[in-house]
């Protein structure tokens, strides 16, 4: 189903006077010496005029290799270059500076960057989209250095560029790198027609599907195992833009595991990623040997290791999620991620659901701001008919608090990390902080397609148009 929103020459010179038949002088010492003085006279200006035009040629010669590019003289390294800091770059690639000099930092991305020089102290704050901080490079070493974001996942991400640190000039020298061009603000038409665009691309098709109910095998005693595979595959966001996503059976999110309260369960995992991992049972009730923290419950699961998870799954329903706590900090972000749930969350009196809907929310790593894996337009719309119950589970598993908005109508508030609330409430924004669980029931009362995002703008708008952590409730 395809479904769109819509809404000189040169001055003459002047000619010299003529000049004027000097005296004649009577000889002598007095004369000679006058004679003396305008010869030297005459050689000092000549001296003069030679080095005022070599002065103009070196002038002319500096603004053209300014308007090329180029870089300060040879032997005079730059004391002050910039950097510009998007999702998810750090631009230039390379930056040469001498040592003690300034680095610009610039942040021209949607959300909060920083830059620091790896394995040194030297560091930018955190900046927020705007913001401006300069990095004093003094007692920094000369030598080849990565400038890297801060930020979780950013770095892996691609938010990374090189810093060369060259010896200062003798008197130190006070080159300054080009200035980088002004960047081309949109004109309201081109604003216009970047949104509409974007708009009427959704939903958009994208390779894979991630999420999905995966199927135990039921073993002869009744044990419900599933068998799950970590490896890196080639995930696409959204349309055309494929990144190294670290998966469980090759889709972010992983598979969605479902058990009854009481089932014997058996997760088993194929680690076929180039670093160690384990599995987390986030939010369910497990025994201590199957908590999944390297060192602490078990060793870590090396890469061409097995390792089998069992447990029985608690006797109250819960809405949990399962995740990397190995290096979490990159694989999770990355995509190591996925949903698991036990029974049902019980509702209100009056109410039967017609669809259960999981929005797992990511802001960082490779996968960057996304629903379930993808970023808008790729993002899948929820479908429902008038009247239909829509029962939905918000899981954040990324590195910041999302507030998640539904347009037209209300979101009925009936759990918190899976465990129901004695008072339901009605809300149309609900902040759903990292690790935190929300289901709510949405009653598709009035059709139209209404837009479901994350109120942070940020995260889902850009001038050139909808991005990121944005879908749509589509009411038939």
């Amino acid at each position: 189903m395809t479904t769109t929103f819509e809404p000189a020459a040169p001055p003459t010179p002047t000619p010299a006077p003529a000049r004027r038949k000097p005296p004649v002088r009577p000889p002598g010492r007095n004369g000679d010496r006058r004679d003396n003085l305008m010869f030297f006279a005459v050689i000092v200006s000549g001296m003069a005029l030679v080095a005022g035009i070599f002065g103009v040629g070196l002038g002319f010669r500096a603004v053209d290799e300014s308007r090329n590019g180029a870089g300060p003289a040879a032997g005079k390294p730059a004391a002050t270059a910039s950097v510009h800091l998007s999702e998810f770059a750090i631009t230039p690639a390379s930056v040469t500076l001498a040592s003690g000099g300034t680095l610009d930092v610039h942040n021209e991305g949607a959300v909060t960057h920083n830059v620091a020089i790896e394995g040194t102290d030297f560091m930018t704050p955190m900046l927020n989209a705007g913001g401006t901080a300069h990095l004093v490079l003094t007692g920094l070493a000369p030598g080849t250095y990565t400038l890297v974001c801060q930020v979780a996942g950013h770095a892996d991400a691609g938010m990374k560029a090189t810093l060369v640190v060259t010896a200062a000039t003798a008197g130190g020298g006070t080159a300054v790198a080009v200035a980088t061009p002004a960047a081309h603000v949109m004109t309201n038409d081109e604003m216009d027609a970047a949104m509409e665009k974007s708009i009427k691309a959704f939903p958009a098709k994208t390779q894979g599907v991630g999420g999905q109910d995966l199927a135990p095998k039921v073993l002869a005693d009744g044990t419900k195992q599933f068998d799950l595979t970590a490896s890196i595959v080639k995930w696409e966001v959204e349309p055309g833009r494929f990144v190294d996503a670290w998966t469980y059976n090759g889709t972010v999110p992983g598979p969605t595991l479902r058990a009854e309260p009481g089932d014997k369960v058996q997760v088993v995992l194929h680690n076929q990623l180039p670093e160690s991992t384990v599995i987390h049972f986030h939010g369910l009730t497990t025994p201590n040997a199957a908590d999944g923290v390297p060192f602490i419950t078990q060793a870590p699961i090396k890469p061409g290791e097995t390792f089998t998870y069992s447990f029985t799954a608690q006797a109250t329903p819960a809405v949990g999620m399962y995740h990397s706590h190995s290096n979490a900090v990159a694989q999770v972000p990355d995509g190591l991620a996925g949903t698991f749930l036990i029974g049902h969350m019980p509702v209100p009196a009056g109410v039967t659901v017609a669809q259960e809907q999981t929005m797992m929310l990511n802001d960082s790593g490779v996968i960057g701001f996304s629903l379930n894996g993808k970023s808008f337009p790729a993002t899948a719309p929820v479908v429902a008919k008038q009247g239909d119950w829509v029962e939905v589970h918000y899981l954040n598993e990324g590195t910041m608090a999302h507030p998640m908005h539904l347009h037209g109508m209300a979101q009925l508030v009936i759990a918190k990390d899976g465990y129901p609330l004695p008072q339901p409430y009605n809300a149309d924004t609900i902040l759903v902080g990292p690790g935190e669980r929300y289901t709510v029931l949405v009653h598709a009362t009035e059709v139209g397609t209404w837009a479901w995002h994350c109120h942070i703008l940020s995260h889902a708008e850009r001038a050139d148009g909808m991005f990121g952590m944005v879908t749509a409730l589509v009411v038939t």
